[in-house]
């Protein structure tokens, strides 16, 4: 099921400010059909508090390396992960901007139950869409995608862990007033929510601006290409 002209994403846990654009960026697909991987952004998402960079981790039930579809990961719920998680965000936020506007849109996926995280996330990610005005959902794949087009393949490549992380040349982060902006240098790609509750209805435009066409960035970071 090879996709040579579409983006190929991970399911993320309001992803980062890279995945959102490349998702905004063009065509894309998600992946439901990929092997579940631990300490990554399908269930993790990293926010700006009071004490610096904090990660917000949705707790799930998982064997070991057992080759589980992303699809078939349950959530775990035997501890209090939502109220720790929408108190972080409360805490973090709620002098922001455009909390105020939002707060009512997202605490109540902090009081639902969902089974399995994909739900949880595609959920959320369509209210992120909107908010951002654009359009979904995002279609699944109908099976697992062999990674025949590695330029396309962010699944892997948009990642907290360094090893896997790959650079993005059409992709510049946006840079915007963050709120603890007085106490740390600016933190470049959190969660999509750290810019939607500091930049409100201005985060789509920022997120398409910060993803030029791969023919433009290619230009800037070779000059002499435009001269062959």
């Amino acid at each position: 099921m090879p996709m040579p002209t579409e983006t190929l994403l991970a399911t993320t846990y309001l992803g980062n400010q890279h995945y959102y654009a490349r998702l905004l960026g063009g065509p894309c697909h998600i992946d439901g059909y990929e092997h579940y991987l631990k300490q990554s952004y399908r269930n993790r998402c990293d926010i700006l508090s009071e004490g610096g960079v904090m990660s917000l981790v949705v707790p799930v039930h998982h064997r070991g390396s057992v080759k589980t579809p992303v699809r078939d990961i349950r959530i775990d719920y035997s501890k209090r992960w939502q109220h720790r998680h929408w108190q972080a965000l409360v805490s973090a936020y709620r002098s922001s901007p455009y909390f105020f506007y939002y707060e009512d849109r997202f605490a109540p996926f902090y009081e639902r139950t969902y089974p399995f995280l994909l739900d949880w996330n595609l959920e959320l990610q369509a209210l992120v869409l909107e908010l951002l005005g654009a359009p979904g959902p995002v279609p699944l794949t109908d099976r697992y995608v062999e990674p025949e087009d590695p330029s396309g393949d962010w699944r892997l490549g948009i990642s907290p862990k360094q090893r896997l992380s790959r650079p993005d040349p059409a992709y510049t982060p946006p840079v915007y007033y963050q709120v603890f902006s007085e106490r740390f240098a600016f933190v470049p790609d959190l969660s999509v929510v750290d810019l939607l509750f500091c930049e409100g209805p201005a985060s789509g435009t920022l997120l398409r601006q910060a993803l030029q066409p791969t023919s433009e960035a290619t230009k800037e970071s070779n000059p002499q290409s435009s001269n062959v």
